[in-house]
């Protein structure tokens, strides 16, 4: 069996920490910062046009960055840390939840890749690269 699986408790699918940790800034990079203004440092991902969708558009994206919290609780991620990353995308999910500023909110915020970097505080940044 390859070095990158393992069995532990809360694993899934035995996947590695690290390739967990892959997988989740992956979709974090997607959903906040997958795409820039040319000329600019300005990022946007997915989010901003997803979150065009009044209601659903912030339901979905919840739904996703839910996910990463999941899986950082299955990295064995201190419950302090997983309400921090809850909060992050409760303020995402209602501040987008606004017509056109919240838009703009999401954008600024990040969520996702704000909960990435409390992850890597976890396990350590280096983890899945």
């Amino acid at each position: 069996m390859p070095a990158a699986y393992y069995t532990q408790p809360h694993s899934t699918y035995g996947l590695s920490p690290a390739m967990r940790l892959a997988r989740m800034r992956r979709i974090a990079w997607l959903v906040d910062a997958a795409f820039h203004i040319p000329g600019t440092k300005f990022r946007f991902g997915l989010n901003s046009v997803i979150g065009l969708a009044p209601g659903a558009g912030d339901a979905v994206l919840g739904l996703i960055s839910l996910y990463i919290v999941q899986q950082a609780h299955a990295m064995g991620v201190p419950n302090a840390k997983l309400a921090r990353m809850l909060g992050n995308i409760v303020l995402e999910v209602a501040g987008g939840s606004v017509p056109i500023l919240g838009d703009m909110f999401d954008v600024a915020l990040k969520a996702n890749l704000r909960n990435i970097r409390i992850v890597e505080e976890h396990i350590g940044p280096s983890a899945g690269r």
